[in-house]
């Protein structure tokens, strides 16, 4: 009974993290119920005056993907990309707002999020696969009082976590 009960348990993570992956979506063909079917529902959505949403949807703590999607007011997909790149990560500047971060990088893992006193600086963490598909860890550091972005760093989990001796490989 321990045994069967431990494979369903499996099956449906593997199939809930299976259902993150919108690959199999096109542009222009697929539409917001699509969307919902494959991958659930969103962690955060944003819709524009103009009728445009963004919708968000995370895969941490331990997934390197941060999956948005952009719809047309006719619920269209217009694009779908992962937003745990360095490209998105270079878009993050001084004196942005933490909304502002939330809409290029969308919600970073909260059993992460540290607070220095001593810097009043508060930190948002991220884990993404680098160039060289090792895992690694971006972080945007916020002056708290400010509310706003300070500066950002990044650096691979075996510098980040050095008591992992073991060099893992990802892929996006």
């Amino acid at each position: 009974m321990g045994l069967r009960l431990l494979l369903l348990l499996s099956a449906l993570l593997l199939s809930a993290c299976a259902q993150l992956d919108g690959r199999s979506l096109k542009p222009g063909i697929s539409v917001a119920a699509d969307v919902s079917r494959r991958m659930g529902q969103p962690a955060m959505r944003w819709e524009e005056p103009d009728g445009h949403q963004q919708w968000v949807y995370p895969t941490g703590p331990m997934g390197y993907h941060t999956w948005m999607v952009y719809l047309a007011p006719d619920y269209r997909l217009l694009r779908l990309e992962n937003a745990l790149e360095p490209r998105h990560f270079a878009r993050i500047r001084p004196g942005m707002t933490p909304e502002q971060v939330l809409r290029i990088l969308g919600p970073s893992v909260p059993a992460w999020t540290t607070y220095y006193e001593a810097r009043d600086e508060l930190v948002w963490e991220w884990r993404y696969c680098d160039d060289w598909a090792e895992p690694a860890r971006f972080y945007v550091l916020f002056d708290r009082s400010r509310q706003t972005v300070r500066s950002t760093m990044s650096q691979t989990e075996t510098l980040a976590l050095p008591f992992n001796r073991f060099r893992d490989f990802c892929s996006r």
